[in-house]
């Protein structure tokens, strides 16, 4: 669970617009394509892997993929008719295992 607090973190404040923009990226056919060649070459040309998964509304999947070795990230989602559209990329990749703040009892 510590391994993918700081995914599931960025993955679910972006999970809204996420779910939006595979929405107008399978619309418009850009960036999309089945799930299997998706991840196959986020692993052969990236050197990614999944790091994290949740689940969205209308049966979308939301996963981020992520390089040890490069640093480099992506965020997909995947529709329920198995389409994969890349949501966000980046570089700088970590794995962060950050504590809850303390919440204040005096209410």
């Amino acid at each position: 669970m510590k391994k993918t607090l700081f995914t599931l973190f960025a993955g679910l404040a972006l999970a809204v617009s996420a779910q939006t923009a595979a929405a107008q990226s399978q619309a418009q056919g850009q960036n999309c394509a089945p799930r299997e060649l998706v991840i196959k070459r986020l692993a052969e040309k990236y050197g990614e892997s999944r790091q994290s998964i949740g689940m969205g509304q209308q049966g979308m999947v939301m996963e981020t993929f992520a390089s040890g070795e490069t640093g480099s990230w992506t965020i997909t989602v995947t529709t329920a008719n198995g389409m994969t559209c890349l949501v966000a990329s980046g570089q700088s990749y970590e794995i962060l295992a950050e504590a809850l703040p303390a919440m204040d009892t005096d209410a």
